[in-house]
């Protein structure tokens, strides 16, 4: 039986707060298409997306939009979605149990501010244990390193999982600027990190735990993530 979009709590998604490179100034945060384009098919549905930040308010972006892509050219130009950009909600002030999945969003800015938010943990916690979906693309699985279940075991430990990977944070030159390498830090966590060739569009579905490796991934997450509430 498949449940109509209706019937379905809301989705949450998290972006960074976090507007620079750590100690090097470099100006970063979320990355645009990383939200657009699962917002797209999320919305297509008839699903609804509210959007959170770690300090709520504005969300900084990270420089590297693409207003070539049609997809994120027409979210930028929308009102309602600038609003909500410009007003998240903060991480620590939102009630798990108003939603059916969350989604972290990557852009560099997540490395710092992601793992050891004690918003972002309870919100994965509760979410997972309420039986909800946990998602996250490119950097945004940076919030699940550190995320623990309810009974105090790591949340990707044996878990399939999809996130940027070494070797793209290498062709991309921040291997030495980033605090972590975040692929390597989720097999460290008992994560089975699924490596691709870089830039692959890659979706890794683990029961409950939906995970994608880059931009290029961010549709086709925003597919299983629907598919998956859907269902």
């Amino acid at each position: 039986m498949t449940r109509q979009a209706s019937e379905l709590k809301p989705i949450l998604f998290v972006v960074t707060s976090n507007p620079v490179k750590g100690a090097t100034g470099i100006p970063t945060g979320f990355n645009l298409a990383e939200v657009t384009h699962p917002l797209e098919k999320l919305q297509q549905a008839g699903i609804r997306v509210e959007i959170a930040s770690i300090q709520g308010g504005a969300a900084p972006l990270d420089g590297l939009e693409d207003m070539t892509d049609p997809v994120v050219a027409r979210y930028w130009a929308d009102a309602d979605f600038r609003h909500a950009i410009a007003n998240t909600l903060r991480i620590d002030d939102v009630d798990p149990a108003r939603y059916s999945a969350v989604m972290f969003a990557g852009g560099h800015g997540t490395m710092w501010d992601f793992p050891d938010s004690a918003g972002a943990q309870k919100v994965i916690r509760e979410i997972d244990a309420a039986g909800g979906i946990v998602s996250a693309v490119c950097h945004g699985p940076a919030a699940l390193v550190n995320a623990r279940r309810a009974d105090g075991s790591l949340l990707v430990a044996g878990k399939r999982v999809a996130a940027f990977t070494d070797g793209e944070e290498e062709e991309v030159q921040s291997t030495h600027v980033v605090p972590f390498l975040l692929a390597s830090t989720l097999n460290e966590r008992g994560a089975l990190h699924q490596d691709s060739p870089n830039w692959s569009n890659k979706v890794e579905v683990d029961g409950r735990l939906i995970t994608g490796q880059n931009p290029q991934s961010a549709a086709s997450l925003g597919e299983a993530l629907r598919d998956a509430l859907l269902a």
